[in-house]
């Protein structure tokens, strides 16, 4: 063997494995290692305020105004009904017949005539008679009070005052008994009284309830007959 041909043996084969790693496939090589990733430090715990803290927190709140929640629709099943309209001429209805009920127009004069306790009028004197004497047909000469007389001693001043009446020829008089009001349990005793005398009295043609004017409730207005005649209507 000639000198010089080991080195060139080893040089050949250095040159093969050379193109063995050339024409192994891709593959096969790995990628290089990634370096590791360092470990994440631990989260420090946040320290309890403290009382210094509480207080400077409610140093810097103070006034503050919370904020309003938002309104939420109720749930399906609890919403509310609205409620059903009223037609617009119902209500017009209402409040033409709530007017008339009130009206300013009563006829007074024809409800005193249906009552019976409110008037009174001799057999033979006609119901116009009445009701002239209601209206005012007659001017009132004379009156009498009889408010917060005893029995006996409104009894005895009424006839005197009727016997005077009968004498001097008035034919229109007043009697005032009052409500009763101040009288035991509030009843008017001496009006009912009064009442009760006027009717045994031949004079007394016929009374009704004073006006309110006159004394409402609390007085009668008389009709006298005449010491001449005999009121016939």
């Amino acid at each position: 063997m000639k000198p010089g041909a080991p080195a060139q043996t080893a040089k050949s084969l250095g040159a093969l494995r050379e193109l063995r790693q050339r024409l192994r496939p891709s593959h096969d090589k790995q990628p290089p290692a990634s370096p590791p990733k360092p470990l994440a430090a631990p989260a420090r715990a946040e320290p309890a305020p403290t009382q210094a803290d509480r207080a400077l927190f409610r140093s810097a709140t103070a006034g503050a105004q919370p904020l309003d929640r938002p309104a939420h629709p109720p749930p399906p099943g609890l919403q509310r009904t609205p409620p059903e309209a009223i037609p617009l001429q119902r209500v017009l209805d209402e409040q033409a017949a709530l007017r008339e009920a009130m009206s300013d127009e009563l006829d007074l004069d024809h409800l005193l005539e249906t009552d019976a306790t409110l008037s009174w009028r001799r057999d033979g004197i006609g119901s116009d008679t009445v009701r002239k004497l209601r209206r005012g047909h007659w001017t009132i000469q004379n009156e009498i009070d009889l408010h917060g007389l005893r029995r006996d001693e409104a009894r005895e001043a009424l006839g005197q005052f009727l016997r005077a009446a009968l004498q001097r020829e008035w034919r229109c008089v007043r009697v005032i008994h009052g409500k009763g009001l101040s009288s035991p349990l509030r009843e008017p005793v001496l009006k009912h009284k009064v009442r009760s005398w006027l009717m045994q009295r031949d004079e007394v043609l016929a009374y009704v309830q004073a006006r309110p004017s006159d004394g409402g409730a609390g007085a009668l207005v008389l009709l006298l007959r005449s010491a001449r005649r005999t009121e016939r209507g």
